[in-house]
């Protein structure tokens, strides 16, 4: 199956917390989208990996993406080295993405710094035909996405473009807490994280109100770019 757009995290539920809304957006437009989790987030205070595999399973149909998938890398020790990029190398061959989005580029979790260095050097990786890859059997053919953009996380990172997500929160906020071993429930008795508070649940939403209150519409998540954005005209901008 070719992609258009595939969405790699280092744990279940950074895509649903940084670029869902978008998600949703592209999904409705006919767009074909799929998901790569780099590892189970076992390392997670809260839950069990049981859990959360049943909780990105019920936020993948929220979105209405056409794969998922879980490469098993070792949550909070995976590293930007041959093996593990050759690894993304293979799912990037395998479903020839026009675009990937991947992990902020600096954040609280350190999984999150490296999730994204190491799928956007496996992007480029993936462009070399002497790599050589099998999938099943099979020698795969090179394959380098457009472009690669980075969705935003914990820290507030400056946007260098946002996508206008308006009509598209309420299928983010039930892809995100369809996690809900993760995230604010008052009558947990789990240990509290920073991410499980209510604070936390609350700022979802107004990050993008406030990004979509400063480009005039109503919600809008945020990315940064590898590469200049091009438009066609002054007409495509809003």
């Amino acid at each position: 199956m070719k992609l258009d757009i595939l969405a790699f995290g280092a744990h279940p539920d950074d895509v649903e917390l940084g670029c869902s809304g978008t998600i949703a957006k592209e999904v409705s437009l006919g767009k074909k989208v799929g998901i790569i989790d780099l590892t189970r987030g076992e390392l997670g205070t809260r839950g069990s990996v049981e859990i959360r595999n049943a909780e990105s399973a019920k936020a993948s149909e929220i979105l209405g993406v056409s794969i998922r998938e879980n490469l098993d890398m070792r949550d909070g020790f995976f590293k930007n080295d041959e093996a593990h990029q050759l690894k993304v190398i293979q799912m990037i061959r395998k479903y020839r993405p026009e675009i990937v989005l991947c992990n902020a580029i600096t954040d609280r979790h350190i999984d999150h710094g490296k999730g994204s260095n190491l799928v956007s050097d496996a992007c480029f990786l993936s462009g070399l035909v002497k790599i050589e890859t099998e999938l099943n059997g099979e020698k795969q053919q090179a394959w380098r996405p457009k472009v690669v953009y980075h969705y935003i996380q914990w820290q507030t990172i400056e946007p260098d473009f946002v996508v206008d997500v308006s009509g598209f929160m309420v299928a983010k906020m039930e892809s995100v807490q369809a996690y809900g071993s993760q995230f604010y429930d008052p009558n947990s008795k789990e240990p509290v994280t920073p991410i499980a508070s209510k604070n936390f649940l609350d700022s979802i939403k107004y990050r993008a109100q406030d990004l979509g209150r400063l480009v005039g519409v109503e919600y809008a998540e945020g990315f940064t770019t590898e590469r200049y954005v091009a438009v066609n005209s002054l007409a495509d901008l809003k």
